[in-house]
């Protein structure tokens, strides 16, 4: 099936899709030896493609679950020099050129797929697809029922009401005043969780994703990976195709 050669290009972890555009553009890329210029150009997939000289190599795809730990960037590098999350899998024996499907803040963990398949990542961040994610926050104060209420139906960030959740109260520390709370979304906004529970006056101290949809790191150690298996890769694309389509109709 024929694609769009900077999709191929992006697919096969060369670079960003926005990136590869660009240097279509500029007349760094090229198809079987001839300079291509126009972004509707479309490739089989067989053909020999470089950019800026250099083969674009089509990885076979693959797809990883991390218990991302606390303090490191979900990105692929960092300009700061701070760990981030693909040194999870450095001398691992994974040569593929993988990257984050969404992002965890820096002192936030858990649950995180990497992958090399773009068109993957994009499926799983996109909000029509409605992909679950839970997540188990400790935050400061005594959370009651009307305010779990408040954070089910939704509260106001940067002037739009976050799109309903699922949220319940684990448990309540009267020594330490702080409340234990599972809360599960499926948009991803920036910073969204923290700002929801600070929007109603709570600061959250601890923030752990436990689930990305049916998948958990309970057996995972903070910095543990897994390969997921093809039946799990399948799942989630019904899923989320299956939400895109009712969302249509």
């Amino acid at each position: 099936m024929a694609e769009r050669l900077q999709k191929v290009i992006a697919n096969a972890g060369f670079c960003s899709r926005r990136k590869a555009e660009q240097m279509i553009l500029n007349g760094q890329v090229t198809v079987n030896g001839k300079v291509v210029r126009e972004l509707g150009t479309k490739v089989e997939g067989h053909e020999k493609i470089e950019v800026g000289g250099v083969p674009v190599e089509m990885e076979s795809k693959v797809y990883f679950l991390l218990n991302k730990p606390k303090n490191m960037i979900s990105a692929v590098s960092d300009d700061r020099d701070r760990a981030v999350v693909t040194d999870c899998f450095s001398g691992r024996d994974v040569s593929q050129r993988i990257y984050p499907v969404g992002r965890l803040d820096y002192d936030t963990s858990g649950a995180l797929i990497l992958t090399n398949d773009g068109e993957f990542a994009n499926l799983m961040m996109h909000p029509s697809g409605e992909i679950e994610k839970v997540y188990v926050a400790k935050v400061r104060g005594h959370i009651t029922n009307a305010e779990v209420f408040k954070l089910e139906k939704g509260v106001n960030i940067d002037g739009r009401l976050t799109a309903p959740a699922k949220a319940r109260v684990l448990s309540y520390d009267r020594r330490s005043d702080t409340s234990m709370v599972r809360l599960v979304i499926h948009e991803g906004r920036y910073h969204q969780v923290k700002r929801m529970f600070e929007n109603l006056g709570f600061a959250v101290r601890k923030l752990r994703r436990t689930h990305f949809s049916f998948l958990t790191v309970d057996d995972l150690a903070p910095g543990e990976w897994r390969r997921l298996s093809n039946n799990e890769v399948r799942q989630l694309r019904e899923l989320a195709l299956t939400e895109n389509k009712e969302k249509t109709q």
